[in-house]
C-alpha cells in the first residue's frame, strides 16, 4: 500500500483520534473525553484551529447540539477559546500545569490492579503493533518514526516528551497500517500517556528515545521478532514503574 493510499484509507493518528465515538454513555462527556485527550496526547496542540461545527460533528458522529454543549464544557476547563467575526472559531488552549494536576489525580483514584490489567493491553498490542510495522512499513513511515525519535531525545520537559512519545506509538500503529490497531492505541495513549510522562515517575526521554531509536532500526530490517521484543519490554518496564508509582503514593 502506498502512503497516499494509506492516507485516503484514513489511517493517520488525528483522523484516529477524530473518528466516530463507540458505545454508550453520555456524549457529551464522551466529546469532552476525546478533545480532552487529543490535546494530551500533542495530536491536536496549542493553538490549532477545530474544524468547524458542522465537520467536526460529523467526525465526531454526534449532533451539532451536543458538539456545542461539549464545546462550551471544555470552554470552561480552559482547554478551548472561541473568538467571533473575521478569522474567528474555536482554538486550543491548554496549560501543561492543569493537565499534570489531572493526571496525579487520576493516578490516586486508579487501583494497582487495574493499572496492571490496562498494562497487559498495552503489551499485547504494542507487540502486535512492532510485528506489522516491521512487515508492512513503508520508508516514509520509518522517516517519521526516527524524526519522532530524535524529537523526544531532545525535550526539554514532561509535557513535549509525553506528547512526542505518545504520537511516536500513535504513528508506529499508523505504520502499521491497521485501522483497529490504531483506535486502540490512540484509546491505550489516551489513558496511560499522561501518568507516564508525570514528573514522579521520572522516565529519561534520551533513554527512552534510545529504545525508540532500537525499535525502529528492527522495523527497517523488518525484523518482526526483534521489534516485538523491544516493543513488549518497553511496555512492561514502563507499567512496572508506574504500578510502583502508585504503590507509592499509597504510602504517603
Amino acid at each position: 500500500m502506498s502512503l497516499s493510499q494509506q492516507e485516503s484509507a484514513g489511517l493517520s493518528a488525528l483522523s484516529a483520534v477524530l473518528s466516530p465515538l463507540e458505545g454508550g454513555g453520555p456524549r457529551t462527556d464522551a466529546v469532552v473525553a476525546r478533545l480532552s485527550a487529543a490535546v494530551g496526547l500533542g495530536v491536536m496542540t496549542d493553538g490549532q484551529r477545530l474544524p468547524n461545527e458542522t465537520d467536526l460533528a460529523d467526525q465526531l458522529g454526534v449532533s451539532t447540539m451536543t458538539l456545542r454543549e461539549a464545546l462550551a464544557v471544555l470552554r470552561e476547563q480552559g482547554v478551548v477559546r472561541t473568538t467571533r467575526g473575521r478569522g474567528g472559531g474555536s482554538f486550543i488552549c491548554a496549560s501543561a500545569e492543569a493537565f499534570e494536576h489531572t493526571s496525579l489525580v487520576r493516578l490516586r483514584r486508579v487501583s494497582s490492579a487495574e493499572l496492571r490489567d490496562l498494562g497487559d493491553v498495552q503489551f499485547a498490542v504494542s507487540g502486535a503493533v512492532a510485528v506489522f510495522a516491521a512487515r508492512r512499513g513503508l520508508q516514509a513511515d520509518i522517516a517519521r518514526l526516527r524524526s519522532l525519535a530524535d524529537r523526544l531525545r531532545a525535550s526539554a520537559e514532561p509535557a513535549g516528551a509525553r506528547r512526542v512519545d505518545s504520537r511516536f506509538h500513535i504513528e508506529m500503529a499508523v505504520t502499521a497500517q491497521s485501522t483497529r490497531l490504531t483506535r486502540s492505541q490512540v484509546g491505550l495513549q489516551t489513558e496511560l500517556s499522561g501518568l507516564l510522562w508525570l514528573p514522579q515517575l521520572r522516565l529519561d526521554p534520551v533513554a527512552e528515545a534510545g529504545d525508540q531509536r532500537r525499535l525502529v532500526d528492527a522495523i527497517e530490517r523488518e525484523d518482526d521478532i526483534r521489534a516485538r521484543e523491544l516493543a513488549e519490554s518497553n511496555a512492561e518496564s514502563r507499567i512496572r514503574r508506574l504500578v510502583a508509582l502508585r504503590l507509592e503514593l499509597d504510602d504517603r
